[in-house]
């Protein structure tokens, strides 16, 4: 293949933009924000499973208590019923015998259910401080997330403006080459990653090996506008004057 030396040397600027595209977009695949993110969304899962079962906890025991008032309160009505009618001195001497008998027996229940009661409110404090360190937890994991995911789309933007400026320089230099010398850059490229690499110093810059004896003689030999291709990693080898002919 035949190209204008000029032509070729400038493949050198089209590769260092696609070398800038590529790197750009590998940065953008690998921000540790997205780690952080990925990271951070196993957190957040982890503390709202952990959050559902402490409220579960916290509204079973609020639910305990209540029952628990409510026997006490029944418990506290029969005993102020009974000592009602127990000082009222209404009925045999039996029956007032057996009333005193069962507020004494009341009371001790109300003692009972009030201690079990006490314990249950001491479980809930208990179970609610549980909630509430979650629930901070979740707070201040979800304020660190928004500051990653705001890192991330900076960086993105950033990375998305310089993508266009480096497109918006590609697309007048490619319609400014021969189609058939980027055909062939472009398959190259599509292959290796890199489509033209420059000789300097007798090395290609493409694969970083010095030509040998023969290769650098033929390279010495051939026309100014023929396109070169390195004998090792086969990319579009091309002249300059630092290339140490």
């Amino acid at each position: 293949m035949k190209a204008d030396p000029e032509a070729q040397r400038r493949l050198l600027e089209l590769q260092a933009i696609d070398t800038a595209l590529a790197q750009l977009a590998h940065r953008g695949r690998n921000l540790p924000e997205h780690a952080q993110l990925r990271q951070q969304d196993e957190r957040l899962q982890t503390l709202s499973d952990e959050r559902g079962k402490a409220a579960v906890a916290v509204d079973d025991l609020d639910r305990d208590i209540a029952r628990m008032e409510r026997d006490v309160d029944q418990v506290r009505q029969r005993a102020a019923k009974d000592q009602q009618r127990l000082d009222s001195g209404t009925g045999n001497p039996k029956d007032l015998e057996s009333l005193q008998h069962e507020i004494g027996t009341l009371a001790r229940r109300q003692e009972e259910l009030e201690d079990a009661e006490l314990e249950l409110m001491e479980e809930r404090e208990q179970a609610q401080a549980g909630l509430d360190a979650v629930d901070a937890q979740l707070s201040q994991l979800r304020a660190e997330r928004g500051a990653a995911e705001q890192r991330r789309d900076e960086a993105m933007a950033e990375i998305t403006a310089e993508e266009e400026r480096q497109r918006a320089a590609r697309g007048p230099l490619v319609a400014s080459l021969p189609d058939d010398l980027v055909s062939l850059y472009e398959k190259i490229r599509e292959q290796s990653g890199m489509g033209a690499a420059m000789l300097r110093s007798r090395q290609c810059e493409g694969c970083r090996l010095e030509l040998s004896g023969g290769e650098l003689a033929r390279v010495r030999s051939a026309a100014e506008d023929e396109v070169l291709r390195c004998d090792e990693c086969r990319r579009i080898l091309v002249r300059t004057d630092e290339s140490g002919l």
